[in-house]
């Protein structure tokens, strides 16, 4: 960690920010003062501490995102963004105040205790905000299929046919009447419910196709859509929470990123393991495990794979035929073990980011390699 003359904490909130500083020849942190959430306050006050000093200045990553950060470094200091769940915390401590909060952060900065996010640029955040937004649209899609499948449960009306949400099964929709007006405006109120929020989906899925041909990381995307169980929507997902993937120096690194690493309690001559750990990037654990479920099938070459390979270059689909090979087998050897299947997908999962690791770092290598002015 470089060291600094003075080590700057600030507890940030949507109106104001708090502020201490933790001097490098002073024993304990001094508190500043407030100063109001504003570009123009953050300047002045940025000025008036770092002056001609080299100057660090940390805070909590929360919800009012970035912009400090990206403040402070176009001011030409250094600004960290520390990850909360990550910050020591004594045990005893009963009293917390946003003044308590910026000293806290402001010593413990120094003394190199934070541990920092790494912070997106401003298109990785876009196309992050574009994947979760997508994400969110799903959510609402779900709970409106739910809610009017409930209400149809409730008045004895069971589709049956096989698949819900199909052609066929919209088509068994419009025929069905209830007995008063009021229940026939309710039905058609939860089906419009649904067909809106299956537009909002669609809708979203298209802008993030359109995306992608400007996007900088897209030959990983498409590199990544080589692997079986991830397709478009699940490779962007992965790209735009990660970023460069290659930028972590092993894949067992990544997987405890992503929280997929079994947790410990191991004391004396004991070792006690337990399930994952589930830390880190619950979006992109949660497209990882729902792929794995793909490699219960034996492994083969489809049709749809060899469409979704073919913008990969040869040496990733070898790394995607590979890994198809070793996690189906994978997976039925932990199932023959005695593992429960929701356990062998969590294995499987993974050791995908293994393979997704190399892809990344393939992909990404021969990006560097080409001559600046190519490619």
């Amino acid at each position: 960690m470089k060291q600094y003359s003075k080590y700057v904490g600030m507890d940030v909130h949507k109106e104001r920010i708090t502020v201490a500083v933790a001097q490098a020849n002073r024993k304990a942190p001094l508190y500043y003062g407030e100063i109001e959430n504003t570009s123009e306050a953050i300047a002045k006050v940025v000025k008036r501490i770092a002056g001609q000093e080299e100057t660090g200045f940390c805070y909590e990553a929360g919800p009012c995102g970035y912009g400090l950060y990206r403040q402070i470094t176009a001011m030409g200091h250094r600004c960290e963004v520390a990850a909360p769940s990550l910050i020591p915390k004594k045990s005893g401590t009963r009293v917390k105040t946003d003044r308590r909060d910026a000293l806290a952060l402001a010593g413990l900065y120094r003394a190199g205790e934070l541990t920092p996010v790494w912070v997106p640029d401003k298109e990785q955040e876009a196309m992050r905000d574009m994947t979760r937004a997508r994400e969110d649209m799903k959510m609402m899609e779900r709970h409106s299929r739910q809610r009017l499948g409930g209400f149809l449960l409730r008045h004895g009306k069971v589709y049956p046919g096989r698949s819900k949400w199909t052609q066929g099964h919209f088509r068994w929709l419009e025929g069905i009447r209830f007995e008063t007006a009021s229940q026939q405006i309710v039905f058609q109120e939860y089906v419009d419910m649904v067909k809106h929020t299956q537009g909002r989906v669609a809708a979203m899925e298209a802008d993030m196709r359109k995306a992608l041909d400007s996007y900088t990381l897209k030959e990983v995307v498409e590199g990544l859509m080589a692997l079986r169980g991830i397709d478009l929507i699940s490779a962007m997902t992965i790209v735009a929470e990660l970023g460069d993937i290659s930028r972590f120096t092993s894949p067992r690194q990544l997987m405890a990123h992503l929280g997929l690493v079994p947790s410990e309690h191991s004391s004396g001559g004991k070792r006690r393991q337990g399930g994952i750990t589930k830390t880190g990037n619950s979006h992109v654990r949660r497209v990882l495990v729902e792929g794995s479920w793909s490699y219960r099938l034996p492994a083969r070459k489809t049709a749809h794979l060899q469409r979704k390979a073919a913008k990969a270059s040869k040496a990733v689909q070898e790394i995607a035929w590979k890994a198809q090979k070793r996690l189906c087998s994978r997976y039925w050897y932990l199932v023959y073990k005695g593992k429960l299947p929701v356990e062998s997908c969590t294995a499987v999962a993974r050791e995908l980011v293994g393979f997704i690791w190399a892809i990344a770092c393939e992909v990404m290598g021969n990006k560097r390699a080409l001559p600046v002015g190519k490619g």
